[in-house]
């Protein structure tokens, strides 16, 4: 990123903000010792979350289970199902803006409440729809002035980022092709979906896409 972007980052203020985000994955029981669970590893939530805090803004991180350090200033929710994260949320609104970077599970089951045995042969798993956290915070009263969701897809990135900005209520969709090591590296390359077309940005750390991004969130919130 360009030394001119760099230093109006600097200049960057959320000041009397409130920035809720989300990062990481959920995990979701299948008996105690089996989860349906994700590869993302919550470095691209962590390093908003530190970014927003760097601004000035009070921040809520509300994290799954990730192996990573709270960053300075941010207070921490720790959560482990989708249903947890979306109580942590909703618990957590008001906001000025939310930021919804974790990749939940899509499914969750009924969990066992003994070990299954791979001797009683394949499980018979029911699974269940987990709540949409977007949608629901998109439809609530209590819907922040600005809603930024993730879209993380292996194939036709931008149509499904594009559609699901319209169908979830949000207003910005950060989009990006998680075909390759993305869900558990340091870098990511990203398009920005918003009400006036989409936005390419280049490849670069993880940690100044989160800068970028908070900057563009603190010129929308004025």
């Amino acid at each position: 990123m360009a030394g001119r972007e760099r230093a109006a980052q600097r200049r960057v203020s959320l000041h009397g903000k409130h920035i809720l985000v989300t990062a990481g994955p959920t995990h979701e029981p299948i008996d105690p010792v089996r989860v349906i669970a994700n590869r993302s590893s919550g470095r691209q939530g962590f390093a908003i979350a530190a970014a927003a805090a760097e601004a000035g803004a009070r921040v809520t991180l509300v994290a799954g289970p990730v192996a990573l350090e709270t960053p300075a200033g941010v207070e921490r929710i720790d959560i482990e199902t989708a249903e947890q994260m979306a109580n942590a949320v909703f618990a957590a609104l008001p906001a000025d803006a939310a930021i919804l970077v974790a990749a939940v599970a899509d499914w969750r089951v009924e969990p066992s409440t003994t070990k299954l045995k791979k001797e009683a042969g394949p499980p018979q798993l029911k699974f269940v729809r987990t709540r949409d956290i977007l949608a629901e915070v998109g439809a609530s009263p209590q819907r922040p002035r600005l809603l930024v969701g993730f879209a993380a897809e292996t194939e036709r990135v931008l149509e499904q980022a594009i559609a699901k900005r319209r169908t979830k209520g949000a207003d910005w969709i950060v989009a990006n092709d998680v075909s390759g090591d993305v869900m558990g590296g340091h870098r990511n390359r990203v398009h920005l979906v918003t009400g006036d077309g989409v936005e390419d940005w280049p490849e670069t750390s993880k940690q100044e896409v989160a800068q970028h991004l908070v900057a563009r969130v603190a010129q929308a919130l004025g």
